[in-house]
């Protein structure tokens, strides 16, 4: 994890090794004042050298004015390689995401991947700044001030180091139990985020039932798992910071005790005694600057632990050898196709289909049959293992073409329409984004939107807001026919793409998709038998296989379950009219 972490920091290693420089030159600016203030206290003022000690005091303001710019410029450019390397992990997660398979998302919640991509990768970016930053100055620090304080006297200065080893042992011994309590904290701020993305998401469900109650008690669920996982963080470090500052006030119990004593001795003089107190100070603080640095330190390996946990997914991959899917002609098979998302239970069992070029396929039968999931499987969403069969396109298993090629060749229209936040021109272009205004004109009139559009004040430029919901269902499924239009895939899937519509909006819609099926081999998940009558073959699908195939007429005339599917059907139409 510590190699992948310093990885990121090679684009900017002379920002870095600048930014590294300049930390190292406060450092080294910061031992000035106690050699000045001893050298005032024994020589200078003894000796009265008025014009020696108002030139001290010039170079030291000098100094400080170096100092201050270079902590301008560490504070500045230390900020934005953290920034730049947090953008860089983020496009880096978010490219991993892309390629992630649909069983990812089927385990992952959108709340908790944001809450990594965000809040997380924050944390990160903060110790990718500090950590090198603190690391440096206190260490040379800690050294430069150790070795002045021993120059001083030697024997006061072991003294005080004595507490030192008590130090690491209480830091080590309290940093486990802080570690664990913050990676517990991160795990709720996740639950959290799912939670309000889950629920503004369904907001509309939520009012409609009424359930706004059940919602405030699931997030005050959520958050109180927060804050009972924020309390264990903050005791952990509660416990960490006041017992480490306590050691820390012991040093100056021992300056305290042991230079009084050495002092009344005489052997330490009052200005190395004054100095020896001044310059303690450059040995305290970056040891508290180190221990404070140990809470940013958790939250920033906590935040890229979670971050490695993602990048350590595997993403999609084609075969070593995949070939490019070209001149689709739009043949599809089904080979003994046998399928389960998990050992426990088969979805699919043995299943076999032929498909010619410009054919239509409708499979029917109740849901969780597994219509979806011989959809899903042809676009390679989900991957057939060696020995489940093959799924063939123009003769060659998806499994040796590229996912790419492949997906590019099909074209789906789903019930559940998803819409990207944008324009109605932006959404249409997603099925091509090269495509000219003319060509998204023409898909929009054969999706029977384009005249809609031209009503709109802002035409092809509306905002359709969030998932679309300016708009009405019949008019974003349209929108989606459209962007098939654009794409123009040999192969099309419509998965239920009529089944949530009123009658007229899905008459017009299914003039559309008509248009659409013309000349493309054409796999149909319908519950509406009555509008695939006329496709080429019916295929019902019941607990995973396949029970029936036919045309409409010879499904009608087996007394099947098709017929009885359709009769029910029709039966609940007349009651309902």
């Amino acid at each position: 994890m510590f190699k992948r972490f310093i990885c990121y920091y090679k684009p900017h290693r002379k920002m870095l090794a600048l930014d590294m420089l300049a930390s190292l030159l406060i450092s080294v600016i910061g031992m000035v004042y106690p050699v000045v203030t001893n050298k005032m206290l024994n020589i200078y003022i003894p000796e009265k050298m008025y014009s020696t000690i108002v030139m001290a005091g010039v170079i030291v303001l000098a100094l400080y004015i170096v100092r201050m710019l270079l902590r301008y410029f560490v504070q500045y450019y230390g900020h934005l390689i953290g920034v730049q390397m947090q953008s860089q992990m983020r496009q880096d997660l978010f490219a991993h995401l892309e390629r992630q398979p649909f069983s990812f998302y089927d385990n992952h919640e959108t709340g908790r991947i944001m809450t990594r991509i965000t809040s997380d990768l924050f944390e990160v970016c903060e110790l990718a700044h500090h950590g090198p930053e603190n690391l440096l100055i206190s260490s040379v620090m800690i050294l430069l001030s150790f070795a002045y304080l021993f120059l001083i006297d030697p024997i006061l200065t072991l003294i005080i180091f004595t507490c030192v080893p008590i130090l690491v042992v209480v830091t080590l011994y309290f940093r486990r139990a802080m570690s664990r309590a913050f990676d517990d904290r991160r795990k709720s701020n996740a639950t959290i985020n799912a939670a309000v993305e889950s629920s503004v998401t369904g907001i509309r469900v939520t009012k409609a039932y009424t359930n706004s109650a059940r919602e405030v008690e699931k997030f005050r669920e959520g958050d109180r798992q927060f804050v009972d996982a924020s309390r264990r963080a903050y005791h952990a470090m509660a416990q960490f910071h006041s017992s480490t500052s306590f050691v820390t006030d012991i040093f100056n119990v021992f300056i305290l005790i042991a230079g009084g004593l050495f002092l009344y001795a005489g052997r330490i003089s009052f200005g190395d005694y004054s100095t020896f107190i001044v310059s303690v100070n450059l040995f305290i603080n970056p040891v508290n600057t180190l221990i404070g640095f140990m809470e940013q330190f958790q939250n920033g390996v906590s935040g890229f632990r979670r971050f490695v946990e993602i990048m350590e997914e595997a993403p999609e991959q084609d075969a070593p050898d995949a070939k490019e899917l070209t001149n689709v002609q739009g043949v599809i098979e089904f080979k003994n196709v046998t399928y389960a998302y998990d050992t426990s239970k088969e979805v699919l069992h043995d299943i076999n289909l032929r498909l010619e070029k410009g054919r239509k396929l409708a499979l029917v039968g109740p849901s969780g049959g597994g219509k979806t999931t011989l959809c899903h499987l042809l676009p390679n969403f989900y991957k057939l293992e060696e020995g489940d069969g093959s799924i063939l396109i123009d003769g060659q298993d998806i499994r040796s073409l590229t996912m790419e090629s492949v997906r590019r060749n099909i074209g789906i229209v789903q019930q559940d329409v998803f819409l990207f936040v944008g324009t109605i021109r932006e959404n249409i272009l997603y099925g091509r984004p090269d495509a000219t205004q003319a060509e998204v004109y023409d898909a929009a009139r054969r999706a029977n939107i384009h005249d809609y559009i031209m009503t709109l004040e802002k035409g092809y430029d509306t905002e359709i807001g969030e998932r679309g919901v300016k708009l009405s269902g019949g008019q974003k499924q349209r929108l989606s026919i459209a962007r098939v239009f654009l794409k123009n895939p040999a192969i099309l899937i419509l998965d239920e793409a009529t089944s949530a519509l009123d009658n007229t909006t899905e008459v017009l819609i299914q003039q559309a998709l008509d248009e659409l099926c013309r000349g493309r081999t054409t796999l149909v998940v319908a519950h509406r038998l009555s509008t695939i009558r006329n496709a080429d073959e019916i295929a019902v699908v019941m607990n995973g296989r396949i029970t029936e195939r036919g045309t409409h007429e010879e499904l009608m005339t087996s007394g099947g379950t098709y017929q009885k599917l359709y009769s029910l059907q029709f039966r609940e139409n007349d009651f309902f009219a």
